[in-house]
């Protein structure tokens, strides 16, 4: 049976229902565009319901092969003669002389298929009521194995006032081993008997081995939980009280000492999909401590610091977990009240460091003031005319006592 939401998809092209438990072919006409269609390995015994499909004009291949349908006398020249849009039944190409002669024989391969469906479908109907019967008394024998018997816990069950447990003994390694192995054992030889036990081929076996399988890898997921949880929990604070330093989940952090604010800011590196509520952080005064999906992370502080005001922030583009921890040391260092006679005084004689101005006197007579009074304009010699130089004039100089005009040398200019 296909559901009733495939007829919806109107371009579908191609469909593979294979390797399912499909017993009858309906509610295939909405694929108007369907071309290729595979019911390989099913259970489709009513072959009179391809007759659902003469809707579908677009249809060219079909596959039938594994369905108790295909092992009819006469399927195939049914199945040519029906679905005459067809062009290939089960991989093999559908020839014009075939279809000619399987509609010249249609009346007596159509009765031949009616006889030979009835008697499957009465096949049927007995294979589900045997399949039924079976899995109730299965049901029975679990809810039975599932029931407590009276006494199994060791005191009678109308013995109201008996309230003290009875004592706990610790168990033996060597008898634990023996236990595992027996269960192993038993549970290898169940699962042997079960795949050489003899069943038919039918929806209901099938279904029954998917159970089976489901049922196994339960037991593997819950077994492989149980060896994880028995794991030893990793020591975060050693038996003489001394704080360790771990990082199971192996982020990235940056511990940074803030001086101006007098604050410790660590910074970790949290992966940034990671859903807040995954996250717990508990600050103490000589530690932090940050779980993150149930792993921690610890740091041990340089100093103390008030958990009371710590605060933890997440960021919105990065995903960093930010947690500002003030130190302690602000609240242990308290400042002392003055008494009235000290201000006074301090007020009287201000320290040398007090924020006082004080002037500086200058001489004026160091003063350094240009006397606009001497400045004289400079005189410029001037050319007279355009082609015309002015010759420097030297100063005529007295002739010393010791001077010789020599005529030889002439004149300087």
């Amino acid at each position: 049976m296909v559901r009733e939401n495939v007829s919806k998809l109107k371009k579908l092209e191609y469909l593979n229902l294979a390797l399912n438990n499909i017993e009858k072919i309906e509610n295939l006409e909405g694929c108007e565009s369907l071309q290729k269609l595979d019911l390989t390995v099913n259970f489709v015994g009513e072959l009179s319901s391809i007759n659902s499909l003469q809707e579908n004009l677009h249809l060219r291949e079909l596959y039938l092969v594994g369905n108790p349908c295909a092992e009819y006398e006469g399927y195939r020249q049914y199945v040519v003669a029906t679905l005459p849009q067809l062009k290939w039944l089960d991989g093999k190409e559908i020839e014009r002389s075939e279809r000619i002669q399987a509609l010249q024989d249609y009346p007596q391969v159509q009765g031949r298929m009616k006889e030979q469906q009835e008697a499957y479908l009465r096949k049927r109907a007995a294979e589900r009521e045997e399949a039924r019967s079976k899995l109730q008394g299965k049901q029975k024998e679990s809810r039975k194995t599932q029931e407590k018997k009276p006494g199994f816990d060791r005191r009678w069950y109308t013995d109201i006032n008996n309230t003290i447990p009875d004592p706990v003994e610790k168990p033996d390694p060597t008898e634990q081993n023996g236990d595992e192995t027996a269960l192993r054992k038993a549970e290898e030889e169940e699962e042997k008997e079960f795949w050489s036990q003899p069943s038919q081929y039918t929806p209901e076996s099938r279904l029954e081995t998917h159970r089976y399988l489901e049922e196994k890898r339960k037991s593997k997921e819950s077994s492989s939980e149980g060896e994880l949880k028995k794991k030893p929990p990793r020591t975060l604070i050693t038996a003489e009280g001394r704080v360790l330093n771990v990082n199971e989940s192996k982020l990235d952090f940056s511990l940074v000492d803030d001086e101006e604010n007098n604050q410790f800011v660590l910074d970790l590196a949290i992966y940034r999909h990671l859903d807040t509520s995954l996250v717990d952080v508990d600050v103490q005064p000589s530690y932090i401590k940050v779980l993150v999906k149930e792993k921690p992370f610890q740091l041990v502080l340089p100093a103390e610091v008030k958990p009371d005001s710590s605060s933890a922030k997440r960021s919105q583009t990065t995903g960093h977990l930010v947690v500002t921890m003030p130190k302690a040391i602000g609240v242990i260092q308290t400042k002392r009240a003055k008494s009235p006679v000290v201000e006074e005084q301090t007020r009287k004689n201000p320290p040398k460091c007090s924020k006082t101005f004080e002037k500086l006197e200058v001489d004026p007579k160091a003063c350094s003031v240009p006397d606009f009074a001497n400045i004289v304009q400079e005189k410029k010699t001037q050319a007279q005319g355009p082609l015309q130089f002015h010759k420097n004039k030297v100063k005529d100089t007295e002739d010393s006592e010791d001077f010789i005009d020599n005529t030889d040398v002439p004149p300087l200019m």
